[in-house]
């Protein structure tokens, strides 16, 4: 088989991404039940695949998802896959569900998992300095931290901020700023990089992880604790991080001006971010 413009697989079948055929039994149709990653790969690599795919074998563990491979062969299918697709720049999204069987609530018997994969070419890293929020009451259950399918607050929530004319949604749970609805927030206050503990209320960021690491190596304090919402409104810089969008910039919240006092550390962190990706 040759190059591909884009591809997608299922359970060894491969198939351009609009011929891709899932069996309508496969359990994430009917109860959303199973777990997704997304990847960016750039020169044919794939960026951070440690980090995505030990967060990926933590949420089947929390999900009771027996994974069809090895967290090793796993990385070496996806690493052949993307092989496979012409462009050097590319967005890999791949997901898990609990299997295929005729709709039950209770977990099958004697099924194995169904792992699907795609990727397409993409446009390239992307930085914004024009982030404009809306807050939204996080309505959402207590197992944020596992990547599972579910995800329709965090949809409605995208949508409430687009008809806003915003790029993203703020989640706020008891006062408290927990993550967005595709993304982790963060801020930088008196230069230091201020984020939300992990626990059962935010999704463990690859890219929230990477930033406290570059943190680290710049000098530039670190803080893993939860913040209202009043607090990221006064906050320096407000940081909204995802695998595609990974450090972009706050300038509104809930139509107020807030953040771009502390382009140093922002420049900082994207130079170590670009250099980690060979850009």
């Amino acid at each position: 088989m040759g190059q591909m413009k884009n591809l997608a697989y299922y359970n060894g079948k491969i198939t351009a991404i609009e011929d891709m055929m899932i069996p309508a039994n496969d359990r994430g149709f009917y109860f959303g039940d199973g777990i997704y990653e997304v990847a960016m790969v750039f020169h044919h690599k794939i960026f951070a695949l440690e980090d995505h795919l030990e967060r990926m074998f933590n949420s089947a563990t929390m999900l009771q998802i027996q994974l069809p491979y090895t967290k090793e062969e796993i990385g070496a299918l996806l690493n052949d896959l993307i092989l496979k697709v012409e462009s050097p720049c590319q967005f890999l999204y791949w997901q898990v569900t609990r299997g295929t069987s005729p709709r039950n609530h209770l977990f099958p018997e004697g099924v194995s998992s169904n792992l699907y994969v795609y990727s397409k070419p993409w446009k390239g890293v992307e930085i914004s300095d024009e982030y404009r929020l809306i807050s939204v009451v996080d309505t959402r259950f207590y197992h944020c931290n596992i990547k599972t399918l579910n995800l329709i607050p965090n949809i409605m929530a995208a949508q409430k901020a687009k008809e806003a004319g915003c790029q993203e949604a703020v989640f706020v749970r008891d006062g408290y700023v927990t993550e967005g609805s595709h993304s982790n927030i963060s801020m930088i206050k008196d230069n230091v990089f201020i984020t939300h503990p992990l626990d059962r209320l935010i999704l463990p960021g690859t890219e929230r992880k990477h930033m406290i690491r570059y943190c680290g190596e710049m000098g530039v304090g670190v803080e893993e604790r939860a913040f209202t919402l009043e607090e990221l409104a006064e906050a320096d810089e407000i940081i909204i991080s995802s695998t595609s969008h990974p450090i972009m910039r706050a300038m509104e919240l809930d139509g107020k001006a807030v953040g771009r006092k502390n382009p140093q550390v922002i420049s900082m962190l994207r130079e170590k971010y670009m250099k980690e990706i060979g850009a």
